[in-house]
C-alpha cells in the first residue's frame, strides 16, 4: 500500500501540474489564448484514450509490478521535458506523451488490489491509495506557493515541473525492484505466505493472474450490461472532473483571490477530498451493502456545492469557495467505482477488459470536461457550471438503477441454486485444500455462485 499510494499521488502531482502552472505564468509566457489552455488539458486524455486499450494488453503479456514501473519512469520523462517547452505545439505534444503512459496507473493499480484483497476490502484498499490525490494535492499547493517567491533566472513554471518531473524519475527506481508482480512473486513473503496470499482473494472470484489473452472472456465483457454501465459512469462523473481538475486554480482566481490566496485556498479542498476519501471508505467498508448508496449521498453534496458557485451572487465569494469545496465531495466516486468493479467483474481477462472501458470513458470525459470552461464566460463559466450538475443528477440516476440490477441478478441467482448467498460474509480461507486451485480463471457469469456487491 505505501507503494501505491505514493506512486499514485505522483501521478496526481503530475496531471494536476498543469493547473498550478497557469497560475505560475506558463499560459503568459506561451501565449496561450482562447481555448488553447483547455485543450492543453484535453490532449492529455486524448493521449490516455489511444493508449488504454494497448496499455490493458501490457497488463497480460508482461510482469505487472516491472510493466508500470517503466511506464512510471517513462512519464516522469515526459513531465520533465516539459520545462523545455516553448510554444502551444510543444506543450501539446508532451501533454499527448504524458496521457499516454500515465493511462496504466489506475487500471493496473486495481488490478493489484484485486489480486491481493478480497471484494469485502477492495473499497477501503482502493480509497486508501486514492488518498494519495488528496495528499499529493496538499504537496503540491504547498511547493507552488514556494515556488511563488522564486525570482531565479528559470520561470517558476518550468521549476515546478522539473521537481515534479525528477521526484517522478527517482520513484520509478523504488517501484521497480520493490511493487511485485504478484502475490506469488512478492519476495517480502516467505512461501507459505505467498501461497495464502494468492489463495484469499482468489477464494472469492476464482480469478487468478494469466499471461495469455481469452477471447472468450473479452466477448463477455462486450455483452454484459454491467460493462457498459461501468463504461457510461465512468464517462459521466469525469465530464465535471476534467473541468475542476485543470481549472481549480483559475475557478478559486475568478472569485476575486489573488495568486498567493488562490494557491492557498486549495489546501482546504484537498484536506476536505482526503477526509471525504477516509470516511467513505471507513462507511462503506463497516456498513454492508452501502457502496452504491454512499455514491448517491457524494453526489447529493456535490450537486449542492455547485448550485452555491453558480447561483450564489459575485460578491459573495466565501460561500462561493465553499461551494467549491463541496464538489470535492465526489473525490470518493472514483474509488468506490473501481471498487465496485474489481469486486463485482470477475476473469483476469473480463476484469482487464472492463478497466479498459472504464478508462476508455474516463479518458472521453475528461477529454470533454475542460471543452465547458468557455474562455469568453469566465470567471463565471455558466456552461460549465450547468453541465457539472447535469452530469451529477444523470450520475445519481445511473447509480439507483445499478442497485436494483444487482439485487435482482443476485436474487435470480439465488433462487436458480436454491441457497442463499450473502457476498459480503466474512469468511476464513483455508489453503490446505487448494493446492491447483489457481490454475483455473473463471468469469463472474461462468461461477454460478458468484454474488454481487452493492
Amino acid at each position: 500500500m505505501p507503494i501505491l499510494i505514493t506512486s499514485y499521488g505522483l501521478q496526481y502531482l503530475d496531471k494536476t501540474s498543469l493547473a498550478y502552472s497557469a497560475i505560475l505564468g506558463l499560459r503568459e509566457d506561451l501565449s496561450l489564448v482562447g481555448q488553447q489552455y483547455s485543450w492543453s488539458s484535453s490532449i492529455f486524455y486524448i493521449g490516455y484514450l489511444v493508449a488504454s486499450y494497448p496499455i490493458s494488453l501490457g497488463f497480460v503479456r508482461f510482469p505487472l509490478g516491472k510493466y508500470l514501473s517503466v511506464l512510471i519512469f517513462l512519464w516522469g520523462v515526459i513531465l520533465t521535458l516539459h520545462a523545455v517547452t516553448n510554444d502551444y505545439a510543444s506543450l501539446m505534444a508532451l501533454r499527448a506523451l504524458l496521457g499516454v503512459f500515465e493511462s496504466a496507473i489506475s487500471p493496473g493499480f486495481s488490478l493489484i488490489t484485486g489480486m491481493w484483497y478480497t471484494p469485502r476490502e477492495h473499497v477501503s484498499r482502493h480509497s486508501i491509495w486514492f488518498a494519495g490525490n488528496a495528499i499529493a494535492s496538499i504537496i503540491g499547493t504547498l511547493i507552488a506557493y514556494g515556488l511563488l517567491s522564486y525570482e531565479g533566472s528559470l520561470p517558476q513554471w518550468k521549476l515546478l515541473f522539473l521537481l515534479f518531473g525528477l521526484i517522478t524519475v527517482a520513484w520509478s527506481v523504488v517501484t521497480f525492484f520493490y511493487l511485485p508482480d504478484s502475490p506469488q512473486t512478492a519476495r517480502f513473503l516467505s512461501a507459505s505466505e505467498r501461497e495464502f496470499a494468492a489463495l484469499r482473494p482468489y477464494k472469492f472470484q476464482r480469478t487468478t493472474q494469466t499471461k495469455s489473452w481469452d477471447r472468450g472472456q473479452f466477448i463477455e465483457a462486450l455483452k454484459d450490461v454491467k460493462s457498459w454501465w461501468f463504461f457510461l459512469f465512468s464517462f459521466v462523473i469525469c465530464v465535471p472532473n476534467g473541468g475542476t481538475t485543470s481549472f481549480n486554480t483559475l475557478i478559486i482566481n475568478g472569485f476575486g483571490y489573488d495568486k498567493f490566496q488562490t494557491i492557498l485556498m486549495g489546501l482546504p479542498a484537498s484536506a476536505f477530498q482526503l477526509a471525504t476519501v477516509l470516511l467513505s471508505a471507513i462507511l462503506s467498508s463497516t456498513i454492508r451493502k452501502s457502496r452504491l448508496i454512499n455514491l448517491v449521498f457524494i453526489f447529493l453534496m456535490a450537486m449542492a456545492g455547485i448550485l452555491m458557485v453558480k447561483l450564489l451572487p459575485s460578491a459573495d465569494k466565501l460561500s462561493r469557495l465553499a461551494g467549491f469545496w463541496l464538489v470535492m465531495a465526489v473525490s470518493p466516486a472514483f474509488p468506490l467505482m473501481l471498487s465496485l468493479a474489481a469486486s463485482n467483474i470477475a476473469g483476469f481477462t473480463k476484469k482487464s477488459t472492463v478497466m479498459a472501458m472504464i478508462f476508455l470513458g474516463y479518458c472521453a470525459g475528461n477529454l470533454a470536461g475542460p471543452q465547458f470552461f468557455i474562455s469568453e464566460e469566465a470567471p463565471n463559466y455558466h456552461t460549465a457550471y450547468t453541465t457539472i450538475l447535469a452530469c451529477y443528477a444523470i450520475t445519481i440516476g445511473l447509480v439507483i438503477v445499478f442497485r436494483f440490477y444487482l439485487v435482482w441478478e443476485n436474487a435470480r441467482r439465488d433462487k436458480e441454486q436454491g441457497v442463499k448467498i450473502d457476498p459480503e460474509e466474512v469468511r476464513r480461507v483455508n489453503i490446505s485444500t487448494d493446492d491447483d486451485v489457481l490454475q483455473v480463471d473463471q468469469t463472474d457469469k461462468e461461477n454460478r455462485s458468484f454474488r454481487y456487491i452493492l
